[in-house]
């Protein structure tokens, strides 16, 4: 008796494509945690500056609206605050181009309708730590 041959996928794509949505979050979550450009330069500082300032570990890359595949870098659920790290802006990187853009648009007054806070910051909010004082300021219920 001969057994079936699997079928090999022919890129990464195809395989993560053919996985449990559940274990595609969870492999983009790690993938961004430890090591895509974006996340290097801008989340994990973040992270790590929220971190030193002993705030409440974050949920990353929450799914807020199921069945939309749309998620979070940051968020407190329980609070609902959440923050996006814009990167690519200086670079015309692709969500500040049209499709883009206007799924980004979608996804924030989709959070917004629901309750959500969303906080955007950008390379400078992150260097300069005025990210870090809206977050602090969002989770203790104050205004900054």
């Amino acid at each position: 008796m001969t057994t079936p041959r699997r079928r090999h996928p022919q890129s990464i794509a195809d395989a993560v494509s053919s996985m449990p949505a559940e274990t595609q979050r969870r492999l983009v979550a790690e993938n961004k945690a430890k090591g895509s450009r974006h996340a290097d330069k801008l989340e994990n500082p973040f992270a790590e500056q929220m971190r030193l300032a002993g705030l409440p570990t974050p949920t990353r890359e929450h799914v807020f609206a199921p069945p939309r595949k749309f998620r979070f870098d940051f968020c407190w659920p329980d609070k609902m605050v959440a923050v996006e790290i814009e990167g690519g802006i200086w670079t015309n990187g692709a969500h500040t181009r049209g499709k883009h853009y206007e799924s980004d648009c979608d996804k924030y007054n989709l959070a917004t309708s629901m309750g959500w806070r969303v906080y955007r910051f950008t390379e400078k909010h992150v260097k300069n730590g005025s990210g870090l004082t809206m977050v602090e300021a969002a989770l203790k219920g104050t205004k900054e």
